[in-house]
């Protein structure tokens, strides 16, 4: 993760190119400038053909609509977000200040006094309600992921899967996750125990632009019900979508003040969110996560952190070629690899290694590159110049240092100003950025073993651990080379879906890929303080009924050989 997922049909696929020994000159277009300036590069990833009657940026983002959402953002500034499919202005917005942070706050905190007194499964039910209404009109906020982030619509459906299959479980499960508990005390049936689950107050949402709709929304699930407010700074870039979820999540009955939304730059609002934060959830690079982790621990107040990766999937020598090449298009390019859990290494067993790369790289031409507002195109556009940037550097460092291009490799300005083609690369080394430093965009490494164990170490060969991948036709097998690797998420014959879309299981990273876990009870826990109660009936815990402290000594060692015989925990 750096600082801050209608059908059409598609002209003939050319026949694939042969391997680039070198990238083509990356030269974006300006912001807003017209692609047709550009021409398309022979051999080039196709692009997807124009769907009829297909929604534009004007009829999404009507100057009544962005109204209606700012209405939800704190702020007495004022800034703006650009589409990256042309890099036009979309909306102008509130921009907030550390006082309007603050007053975020106050008015959180008034509010989630009285969300936390509302009933358990009334709180429940609003995110259920959330799920319909979600489903309903997903129409309208697939439109806005797609000028917001770029991605296509079938990677923008990807957070619409996610966010309702959160607040499907959530609102589900989540009163049996928060019901009081009863445990043994201390002597049992004199002292009777019970586990309660107080939420933390006011959660402060740091949520970053690649993924706008589950990195706030499907989040914040989980902290509703568990009797929270929030206050959320989405990047400016996507804002409204963010947005666009609080007004979901108010019409399905949550109370306005119960979810603030506060937008601007990082360094300005984000230490002012955490400042006043009871508990805070940030996802976003490593290093910017080291320094909220800092802050909260200097304020005493808990933390969860999705940090960055450098994600592997391991080709094993029995798996499934076509299969294996087919997930890997999924993992390595989904949301133009701007993924916190896509794929970015590949370590093939040489057995197959070139009936592998050859399967992948055909796929990997055969892309279809669209920014049309309709299902149809296989990738779409990275969402800034910051993205293009790196992914341009990785590839002709690499390039200069004797990796080779198998696919892509170069920037498509005649199509946008920041799309860049799915890039595969052979032949890198520990000696090449692309190999050890997230990319976070369209570029894979493909690596050859001999030996599982080599595989193992080298997947395991960097501070990240997030998600991993394990093709095989072997399951057990599949399962035990899983068991090895060090991820928070490891998927066998997928790429990453199975393993986060799986809600009832914790999903997070190891090592420099962050702290906490979402998803499954830990994903909502950790946004409650456990309170135990424990009250003490007959006699106490300590000589009564005329012992002496003696004979109160001897009388509990009796009690505590008894309840280890009987095998008591």
């Amino acid at each position: 993760m750096t600082d801050s997922q209608d059908t059409g049909t598609v002209d003939a696929e050319p026949e694939a190119a042969a391997p680039a020994e070198a990238p083509a000159a990356a030269v974006p277009a300006p912001a807003g400038a017209p692609a047709a300036t550009f021409s398309a590069p022979e051999g080039g990833n196709p692009v997807a053909a124009a769907v009829p009657g297909a929604r534009t940026a004007a009829d999404v983002v009507a100057p009544e609509v962005v109204a209606q959402l700012v209405r939800g953002a704190v702020g007495s500034g004022r800034t703006a977000n650009h589409t990256p499919f042309t890099g036009e202005k979309l909306a102008d917005l509130p921009e907030s200040t550390p006082e309007d942070v603050a007053a975020a706050f106050d008015r959180a905190r008034a509010a989630q006094e009285r969300w936390a007194r509302v009933p358990l499964k009334q709180r429940a039910a609003v995110l259920l309600r959330f799920h319909d209404l979600m489903l309903r009109r997903q129409a309208e906020v697939l439109d806005l992921i797609q000028l917001e982030t770029g991605k296509t619509r079938l990677h923008a459906y990807e957070e619409v899967q996610a966010v309702v299959v959160a607040a499907r479980h959530y609102g589900r499960k989540g009163p049996a996750y928060l019901r009081p508990k009863g445990h043994t005390g201390a002597l049992p049936i004199l002292t009777k125990v019970s586990e309660l689950r107080q939420p933390r107050g006011v959660v402060g949402q740091i949520a970053p632009w690649n993924y706008p709709l589950e990195l706030s929304a499907g989040d914040a699930l989980p902290a509703f019900v568990a009797g929270n407010a929030l206050v959320t700074k989405p990047d400016t870039q996507t804002a409204l979508t963010a947005l666009w979820a609080r007004q979901q999540m108010i019409e399905a009955g949550l109370p306005e003040d119960v979810w603030q939304v506060v937008i601007g730059e990082g360094p300005v609002v984000g230490p002012a969110v955490v400042r006043h934060a009871d508990y805070v959830s940030f996802t976003g690079s490593t290093r910017t996560g080291r320094e909220v982790a800092q802050s909260a621990a200097a304020r005493l107040i808990g933390v969860s952190l999705e940090l960055g990766g450098k994600n592997a999937m391991l080709v094993l020598a029995d798996a499934d070629v076509e299969k294996a090449a087919a997930g890997a298009v999924r993992g390595c390019f989904s949301s133009a690899g701007q993924c916190c859990i896509s794929i970015e290494r590949l370590y093939v067993h040489a057995s197959v290694a070139d009936a592998f790369l050859e399967s992948f790289a055909a796929r990997t031409r055969a892309m279809r590159l669209g920014t049309q507002l309709a299902y149809g195109a296989d990738m779409g556009s990275l969402t800034g110049a910051r993205q293009l940037e790196t992914v341009s550097r990785h590839v002709e460092e690499a390039v200069a240092k004797g990796a080779r291009v198998v696919a892509g490799g170069r920037a498509r300005p005649d199509i946008g100003p920041y799309f860049y083609e799915p890039t595969v690369l052979d032949g890198v080394g520990e000696s090449m950025t692309v190999c050890a430093e997230e990319t976070f965009g369209p570029v894979v490494s493909v690596y050859r073993f001999e030996d599982e164990d080599e595989a193992v170490a080298q997947a395991n060969g960097t501070p990240y651990g997030l998600n991993a991948s394990v093709w095989t036709r072997d399951s057990r097998r599949g399962r035990a080379v899983a068991a090895r690797l060090r991820a928070g998420t490891v998927n066998v014959n997928e790429a990453y879906a199975a393993g986060y879309g799986s809600v009832r299981s914790p999903m997070g990273g190891m090592g420099d890929s962050g702290l906490g876990r979402r998803h499954g009870s830990e994903g909502v826990l950790k946004y409650t303080e456990a309170q135990t109660i424990a009250q003490q009936r007959v006699m106490p815990l300590g000589p009564t009924f005329g012992l002496t402290d003696e004979k109160y000594a001897d009388l509990m060692t009796r009690y505590f050989r008894a309840m280890k015989a009987f095998r008591q925990p």
